[in-house]
């Protein structure tokens, strides 16, 4: 009698437990329960556009591993494979104008995203200490910039003055700093605890140590976020190459998919081998357009987490 008493009963073990990790959240008591119909409907709304954004990425991967044989059978892009060869990677990344090109994307992207984050990060601090010197004006002049630009011409002349046309640096510092990520850290920044901050002050703290020790580990979603928006940016840029650069061996992987998309030039050995019938062209080019979209395809799903937490959440407070 006393084990089943002190038993609990399973009803209350499962309430100690809490919800489960796949459980549906709890619904508000204002909202009505959905039906069967409106849930069928939403799974084949969503399969639809699923099936709408990876199936053109499955030709596109499916494509690029085909020989030419097998794609001239098809008349042009392949939906389902017959056999895998990796011949135009492998042509791709044997040495040439498209392995040099990846390499100054990569070397551009991540020099320019740490660069951005830097600038915006310390720029976005500033503005949001209420003290700070000149912050209302400095903010002003920053949202100006939102609406008004100067325009590709007087941009131009301003590179080229600076002497940074023909140089990696004309594809990082016109584009350095997005006005919109500043506001978005600063609205963060602004809804941390000032007594934390405070706190630190009457512990001897400066502002470096502040925002270093404090404010960077509490905003690691947010920096998550912007830093993925800084990357993308930079790897898929190609109009200040096209603009700013003459050198063919400085060109980033972008403007090299253009090139080859649109049949303009190929690299030497890559031209040999299609002329004589060794690679397809549209092998090529649906090569170098999944090597374009891997980088983004592997970073997103890292950063997928935290987007709700630092794009919501730093657009809301302040």
């Amino acid at each position: 009698m006393t084990a089943l008493i002190d038993k609990p009963a399973e009803a209350d073990v499962k309430r100690d437990r809490g919800p489960s990790r796949w459980a549906a959240p709890p619904r508000p008591p204002w909202e009505e329960k959905p039906s069967q119909v409106g849930l069928a409907s939403k799974g084949l709304v969503l399969t639809i556009a699923g099936l709408a954004i990876l199936f053109p990425l499955w030709i596109v991967i499916v494509t690029s591993l085909q020989s030419k044989k097998t794609i001239d059978e098809a008349g042009g892009l392949v939906v389902i494979p017959k056999g895998i060869t990796f011949i135009a990677y492998q042509e791709l990344l044997s040495g040439g104008q498209v392995q040099r090109a990846a390499l100054v994307s990569l070397g551009v992207t991540l020099v320019g995203t740490v660069f951005s984050m830097a600038v915006s990060v310390l720029c976005a601090y500033g503005l949001s200490r209420s003290g700070s010197l000149g912050h209302r004006w400095i903010l002003m002049t920053l949202l100006a910039t939102m609406f008004f630009g100067a325009g590709l011409i007087p941009t131009y002349l301003l590179v080229q003055a600076l002497g940074l046309t023909d140089t990696y640096l004309a594809l990082i510092l016109p584009s350095a700093v997005s006005v919109f990520n500043i506001l978005v850290l600063r609205s963060f920044f602004m809804g941390i605890s000032s007594e934390l901050i405070d706190s630190a002050r009457i512990d001897g703290a400066g502002d470096w140590r502040i925002l270093w020790k404090i404010v960077m580990p509490l905003s690691r979603a947010v920096i998550a976020v912007i830093s993925l928006f800084y990357a993308v940016g930079y790897w898929s840029a190609w109009f200040n190459a096209s603009i700013y650069l003459t050198d063919q061996d400085m060109m980033p992987l972008q403007n090299v998919m253009i090139q080859l998309v649109q049949k303009q030039e190929r690299p030497v050995g890559l031209a040999t081998q299609v002329n004589t019938g060794q690679l397809s062209s549209l092998a090529i080019q649906m090569a170098v357009m999944v090597m374009a979209l891997l980088p983004v395809a592997v970073l997103s799903p890292f950063v997928q987490r935290h987007f709700k937490k630092g794009m919501l959440t730093g657009a809301v407070k302040g």
